[in-house]
């Protein structure tokens, strides 16, 4: 390592070439320190509890602190200052450097590098752009999402065994004896093997995927994230509920495809039930051909099944919409509202619940029985 540096000595003024080399070091300490401390704050948010943060904090400050140490053991021993045990440290730092170091921190950098590449990637990644929800967009943000993990993961795993590699470990010994402790592990984390088996054929039998809106259980929203391992759902109210998908034993999809919109409409008893029958059935019908609705119904048209249920106080009519995937409540709602405007203008009746108080006869006493 020394005769390197002399050597770049006599090419370059030594002015130059200490400012490079301080500035490359500086660089070098500058991305250890942020890949070992983004490094420190993944751990933490996996092993520690909220309150153990702090540890955390401590853990990055301790690193960054090493990283400094080191960086001017390194310029102290390059520059042949008399400091001492800097230039000692920095001695043996440059000596692991010229041996495996430089490769293994070229290693890490280029892990590093790869692993925000996937991100861009990702990101620049052009899917189906539509207000139209399709199978088509559902699956590939499915898609997108998953490869996208993966990837990173066979990034790392890959740098990680490289780095070791140039380490002079055994990789060949130490993936055997990961195999070997991750079936003992396979034991105890039988819950995480059906989460990740059960999702790999969730998403290639394209069961459901990210945006559509699907009920597992008594828990229903819109699916924002999945991976193979949970599913994350949003519900009305904004709640997020993270749900593995091993426990997505039955699954109920809104979205799938199509959708239909099933509207339950009550007429008053006195009402003459035909004439209301196609009064319903005209207004089903302009709803559904008015420009504004269309693109949101499939082609085939509205059905007025007729009289579905005689209720205590209303004759019950039913009507179902085929819409596109999502738009199912949104056309209940405006056919609800184009309902009640069009039934008051025919004058028909929508009935609604009475309320009669009967106070009943006033009671007699015996002595205020009239006598014979």
């Amino acid at each position: 390592m020394e005769n390197g540096i002399g050597v770049l000595g006599s090419l370059v003024p030594p002015t130059w070439w200490k400012a490079v080399l301080a500035l490359s070091v500086a660089l070098l300490a500058v991305f250890v320190g942020r890949f070992g401390g983004r490094f420190l704050s993944w751990a933490a948010a996996l092993a520690l509890k909220d309150r153990e943060r702090r540890y955390a904090v401590w853990a990055q400050r301790i690193w960054w602190g090493v990283v400094g140490v080191a960086a001017f053991s390194f310029l102290v021993h390059a520059y042949g200052w008399a400091l001492e045990p800097f230039r000692t440290w920095g001695g043996r730092l440059a000596a692991w450097a010229g041996g495996n170091g430089l490769s293994v921190l070229f290693i890490l950098a280029l892990t590093y590098l790869g692993y925000r590449l996937v991100e861009q990637f990702m990101e620049r990644l052009e899917l189906p752009v539509g207000e139209e929800h399709t199978r088509q967009a559902v699956r590939a943000q499915t898609l997108k999402t998953v490869i996208e993990s993966t990837l990173k993961v066979v990034v790392v795993l890959i740098g990680v065994l490289l780095a070791l590699a140039n380490l002079n470990l055994n990789i060949t010994a130490l993936i055997a004896g990961v195999g070997v402790a991750g079936l003992a592990v396979s034991f105890a984390a039988q819950n995480l093997i059906r989460d990740v088996i059960n999702g790999f054929f969730i998403i290639l039998e394209d069961q459901y995927g990210v945006g559509d809106i699907i009920q597992v259980g008594s828990t229903a929203g819109l699916v924002e994230k999945m991976n193979l391992r949970l599913t994350v759902l949003r519900d009305l109210e904004g709640r997020v509920h993270f749900i593995p998908n091993g426990q997505v034993d039955q699954v109920t999809v809104f979205s799938h495809r199509w959708a239909r919109a099933v509207v339950d409409i009550g007429v008053a008893y006195k009402e003459n039930i035909d004439r209301a029958l196609e009064v319903i059935g005209d207004e089903a019908r302009r709803f559904y051909e008015d420009p504004a609705w269309r693109d949101r119904f499939t082609d085939e048209p509205p059905q007025v099944l007729g009289v579905n249920e005689l209720a205590d106080s209303a004759v019950v009519v039913r009507v179902l919409f085929n819409t596109k995937p999502r738009e199912q409540w949104g056309v209940a709602r405006e056919f609800r509202r184009r309902i009640k405007n069009r039934l008051d203008a025919e004058g028909i009746e929508i009935p609604y619940p009475h309320l009669t108080v009967y106070w009943g006869a006033p009671l007699v006493t015996q002595e205020e029985v009239p006598r014979a």
